[in-house]
């Protein structure tokens, strides 16, 4: 069992109120880890070392910085089993898949120690301006931001740290990380290295415990220039409302959409949505939520999806040949269980799956969803998979794009016209020709439109999101 205190501006200490919790398994209870709680208290404390790390590390020069991110990234590599045994304990997600998400950790502070060197700015053709002449010299330069609060959820407890602390790091920020009540204990380890690859003092801050009262005080102190939070829709609106005039990163809510037209490859189709709807058991704000499926390749798609769903295999995490772990808590399998039964109290088909045991929900299709139910307008977050059939492309795109959210999206088929009008017409920050929604390269821009969010992550997007552009002229 893992043991950690709070760290603040690098130095492990029991919280202000001497408060500790418990980290238990999803899967089966044990208790996994023991952690601080902080208090508000713990929070001044975090910003005001982090004022004097912001100070310190902003003068640091660049390929400094980059050289202790690599160091970092070599031991995440080294210690990647490790890694990934706190990730499948914690989060409940098959080993395999955590340790696929612990090896990208050391590639993402590589990338992001590249990135933080390479600030470049602009020169500024100022005699382009009326009334101006080659009296004046006009450039752009990058700064960071000074104390970046870093929001993160359970779901990838390694990998969405690392897409804020690594690129905040990079530019010179002092950063304050605020881990996911859940699943702490990676953030832990992984600030916990950073500062053995030598971080100074002041600059790197974990606070755990209950979001609500750390949250906003964290994000309404003025000392704070930027927040970067990946949650629910409602949280992003709570934090959007009480940061006042702060930079804001806000990666929310989702129900992703995959279309499935004529001309598609069904094979590839069934199988990509497989994998695509119950990853991390759908636990993925990119997962397939929806698929949208032309009423002439419908039942042919059904009948290559269902055995592949079905061939997925539940159980312990650590088991070998595990696929599908149980969900973060026994209420969220619960709350997921109940939305695939309202869908069918509705008028949908459950086509199979959807059974709740204890932390588990078996991977469900469910059929014949009209796109104004729930299942398909709220973000589900579970291991189900809607269809709705459509008569043509134009009702392909209606539903695509009839929810709140605009994260990302899916086609399979279709002509080229098509193609062309969907990268136009789909209202999400991703779309991906021949492939779902659920994919990511850690170097590309990563963001959604509407309830999805605003603000781009991705290494070299969150650098520039994490430094602000100082124009200087220079008159003679």
């Amino acid at each position: 069992m893992k043991r950690f205190d709070l760290m603040i501006g690098g130095e492990w200490r029991e919280s202000a109120g001497g408060a500790r919790g418990q980290i238990r398994s999803p899967f089966d209870g044990s208790v996994v880890g023991d952690v601080a709680v902080a208090t508000v208290a713990d929070v001044e404390l975090a910003i005001a070392a982090a004022e004097r790390g912001a100070a310190r590390w902003r003068r640091t020069p660049g390929h400094e910085r980059a050289a202790i991110l690599n160091r970092a990234a070599a031991l995440a590599d080294a210690r990647a089993e490790e890694l990934a045994a706190l990730i499948s304990a914690e989060n409940g997600k098959p080993l395999a898949e955590a340790l696929g998400e612990a090896r990208r950790s050391g590639a993402i502070l590589r990338l992001a120690a590249h990135e933080g060197t390479q600030l470049y700015g602009d020169s500024l053709p100022l005699d382009a301006n009326p009334g101006t002449g080659h009296d004046k010299i006009g450039f752009t330069l990058r700064q960071p931001v000074g104390i970046v609060v870093a929001i993160t959820p359970f779901n990838y407890p390694a990998l969405l740290v690392l897409h804020k602390v690594g690129p905040a790091l990079a530019a010179g920020n002092a950063v304050i990380l605020k881990p996911a009540s859940a699943t702490p204990l990676t953030a832990l380890a992984l600030a916990a290295l950073c500062v053995e690859a030598g971080i100074p003092e002041g600059v790197l801050s974990v606070i755990t415990g209950p979001g609500g009262a750390l949250g906003d005080a964290l994000v309404a102190d003025p000392r704070v220039r930027k927040v970067s939070f990946t949650g629910s829709t409602a949280v992003g609106e709570r934090i959007a409302a009480r940061a006042g005039i702060t930079k804001l990163s806000l990666e929310l809510g989702a129900s992703s959409p995959t279309l499935v037209l004529p001309g598609a490859d069904i094979e590839q189709a069934a199988a990509a949505v497989a994998a695509g709807g119950y990853a991390n058991g759908g636990q993925v704000c990119i997962s397939v939520q929806r698929v949208i499926v032309h009423r002439d390749v419908e039942a042919d798609f059904l009948a290559a999806l269902r055995p592949r769903v079905e061939a997925i295999r539940m159980g312990d995490p650590l088991a070998e040949g595990t696929t599908l772990g149980p969900l973060i808590s026994e209420r969220e399998a619960e709350r997921v269980a109940a939305s695939i039964a309202r869908a069918v109290a509705e008028g949908a088909h459950l086509l199979t799956g959807g059974e709740r045991d204890g932390a588990f929900v078996s991977p469900a299709i469910v059929t014949g969803v009209d796109t104004r139910q729930a299942i398909a307008q709220d973000e589900l977050f579970g291991p189900a998979v809607a269809v709705t059939r459509v008569a043509d492309f134009d009702a392909a795109l209606a539903a695509a794009n009839g929810t709140p959210y605009g994260l990302a999206a899916g086609v399979f088929g279709g002509t080229l016209a098509e193609g062309i009008r969907a990268m136009r017409e789909i209202d999400a920050g991703s779309i991906h020709l021949g492939w779902t929604p659920l994919w990511r390269a850690d170097l590309m821009p990563y963001g959604g439109v509407k309830a999805s969010g605003y603000g781009k992550e991705g290494v070299r997007s969150t650098v520039e999101e994490m430094t602000e552009v100082k124009t200087v002229v220079l008159h003679s």
